[in-house]
């Protein structure tokens, strides 16, 4: 991969934060006046129900830092590489970046309609990324890191999505949130000489969050079916596609965090997709068949294109910029034909909501 600067300043993370690129998290806005004419009403029982969780908020206090956070920080982490710590801090930025973008479109769509179910929810999930989002930002302000997060609302570029491409997106990152939050957790349980920053002791009830916003998307998608069905459907494959390729070339862009961990970047990919496909199969009418062979070079393949591309930005000029368009479409070409590929088709199951499974 191609060496990235150094993230030593405020300025440079911000400016990572800021970055729009097809692997950096993005902001969103979107058709204020079609979520306001979501009707949930087909789901009443299993929204109120959800709504009393939410104001139940069962994590008001979680977010708050032990007196042992900044210890455990000087003892474990000042251990690893140079090389490790900005994989690490860039992992915390794009994190950050993620749950900022939540709290940013949630609060959006709250300010812009007048549904009152839809108002109530976002709030209360903008309320929920919000705190993910300071707490992120707090592990970097003790390395002199701290992102103003009022300038990068302003700052960053916004990409206008439909509704409905809203909820597939969206549905899916808080389920693969959820997926990667509990496999790093659970790793790091059996293995606590691996646990090189306190953070991650917060990921267990996180993914409560994680998940019930997930779940939220969930009911309006059952609420309203024609989402799940004709045409839509070849949404959702494209968004599982994507949603799943960007994770896993970026996560073996960095792979030595998962290796400080004790975990391997394609274990733990297929790890957090076989996952994801257990929950979003309780959904989504189709999965990706993740065990196939193809499938598996196809993905192998994307890293290779993004590790040439990289290469190719380093090299610049003329013969930089056509290498990079060569590969541009080598991994549209690949893309297509993992989007193509055989998927695996499920009977939509009765009106059931899942748990988590700890």
């Amino acid at each position: 991969m191609q060496a990235t600067p150094s993230i030593d300043s405020a300025a440079k993370a911000s400016q990572k934060a800021v970055e729009s690129t097809m692997l950096s998290p993005r902001f969103y806005t979107t058709d204020f006046a079609a979520m306001d004419r979501l009707d949930v009403s087909s789901m009443r029982t299993e929204w109120d129900t959800m709504m009393a969780e939410y104001e139940g908020d069962n994590n008001h206090d979680h977010f708050q830092r032990t007196p042992e956070f900044a210890k455990e920080v000087a003892e474990r982490f000042s251990q690893v590489s140079p090389e490790m710590r900005q994989e690490f801090l860039e992992f915390l930025i794009s994190s950050l970046t993620s749950e900022f973008s939540g709290c940013i479109l949630y609060n959006e769509i709250f300010k812009n309609v007048e549904n009152p179910d839809i108002k109530q929810l976002m709030r209360y999930m903008a309320r929920d990324e919000s705190r993910h989002a300071s707490f992120i930002n707090q592990s970097l302000k003790d390395f002199g890191l701290g992102i103003d997060l009022g300038d990068l609302k302003r700052t960053k570029a916004y990409t206008y999505f439909k509704p409905k491409y809203i909820f597939y997106a969206t549905y899916l990152s808080e389920k693969i949130g959820y997926a990667r939050y509990i496999t790093i957790y659970r790793q790091l349980e059996r293995n606590p000489d691996k646990r090189f920053h306190p953070i991650f002791h917060w990921f267990e009830r996180w993914c409560n969050d994680e998940f019930r916003h997930g779940e939220s998307f969930a009911l309006i998608m059952r609420a309203n079916p024609h989402l799940l069905r004709g045409g839509n459907v070849y949404w959702i494959r494209f968004f599982l596609l994507a949603v799943y390729a960007t994770m896993y070339v970026r996560d073996h862009s960095r792979p030595m965090l998962h290796h400080e961990m004790g975990l391997e970047s394609t274990t733990y990919d297929y790890e957090v997709f076989r996952i994801t496909n257990e929950i979003t199969r309780q959904v989504f009418p189709v999965s990706l068949d993740i065990d196939n062979p193809a499938f598996r070079e196809g993905f192998a393949h994307l890293f290779h294109v993004q590790t040439q591309m990289d290469k190719a930005k380093a090299r610049g000029g003329v013969i930089g910029a056509l290498q990079r368009a060569r590969w541009a479409v080598s991994g549209a070409a690949t893309f297509v034909r993992l989007y193509f590929m055989p998927v695996q088709h499920h009977t939509l199951p009765a009106q059931v909501r899942m748990v988590p499974a700890w």
